[in-house]
């Protein structure tokens, strides 16, 4: 993923979706394109054509902070894509070498240290994980796995949720709302991609979901990110058949570039019952977490 590719892409996809209406533009007419011409995000952000123009070639390295929000304003960014816009410009000059999150190693090479495995066994109300930016589980509680035990039903999955989603059949039972799920998926990989360029894994991913799907290689050329921090899904689990589960994702301030996940039910729902069932089956059916069998 060249990161000048990935400023020209974003930016040319951000102009195009902001129509002269939605600028405070007249629409004019003859328009070859959609969205904003260039020559407008230039007038509108205070700078020259050519200024603009440099920058939508990938040209972001030294650009200032007051550059980028013109911008930003401009192509009415939100919040997740003003920070992916600063993630890409600072990646282009080597700013945030120091300040960007570690590279996170390979999965297989990183174990949930005991006091992390003892918080996420503590959580028996809810599934309860933690993954990093590719989408990787890393840790669970016992409830998690039993809750995804589609994901860790099928070795190629490599307990990633971007793998299961668009390479994995099962998926469209999981989730009844798959498009939003998929949606979802792919925004938090094009994040993870603006945030931290260099990820041999992450890029290895893109690459193999990007040969093998066609639903997961159109959602990339979007170039939409996200936030995902809280919400509320809908699954459809084989043990316990449809469940509604808020849930929240906290950054993990001792592991940069993980979040734990915990997803909870409604008090005195149906989804809180099912979650008691599904808690019952686990307990007798799937294996103990390494902090269970020590």
């Amino acid at each position: 993923m060249d990161n000048r590719d990935e400023v020209r892409e974003f930016l040319t996809s951000r102009r195009a979706r902001i129509s002269p209406e939605r600028a405070g533009l007249p629409a004019g007419s003859r328009r070859r394109v959609p969205g904003l011409r260039r020559s407008e995000v230039a007038a509108l952000a205070d700078m020259s054509v050519e200024y603009y123009a440099k920058l939508e070639r990938g040209n972001l390295a030294g650009v200032s902070p007051a550059v980028l929000e013109a911008v930003a304003r401009v192509l009415q960014l939100d919040d997740a894509e003003r920070a992916h816009l600063l993630n890409l410009a600072q990646a282009a000059d080597g700013s945030d070498a120091l300040t960007r999150p570690r590279l996170r190693r390979a999965k297989g090479q990183w174990k949930a240290h005991r006091s992390l495995q003892w918080t996420l066994d503590a959580i028996t109300a809810g599934p309860a994980f933690v993954r990093n930016g590719r989408l990787d589980i890393l840790a669970t509680n016992q409830l998690a796995r039993a809750f995804y035990r589609d994901i860790y039903a099928t070795p190629g999955n490599q307990a990633n949720l971007a793998r299961f989603q668009f390479l994995d059949p099962a998926s469209r039972r999981f989730y009844p709302d798959w498009d939003r799920f998929a949606d979802v998926a792919v925004a938090i990989l094009r994040t993870e991609a603006g945030r931290n360029p260099y990820d041999k894994d992450l890029h290895d991913l893109v690459g193999e979901l990007s040969t093998r799907s066609e639903e997961f290689r159109t959602r990339w050329g979007a170039h939409n990110v996200r936030h995902h921090g809280t919400g509320t899904k809908r699954f459809h689990h084989e043990i316990v058949g449809e469940i509604t589960l808020a849930f929240e994702g906290l950054e993990l301030a001792a592991e940069p570039g993980l979040t734990l996940t915990i997803y909870a039910a409604e008090p005195g729902s149906a989804s809180e019952e099912d979650l008691r069932l599904l808690a019952s089956w686990a307990a007798t059916h799937e294996a103990p977490t390494p902090a269970q069998q020590s």
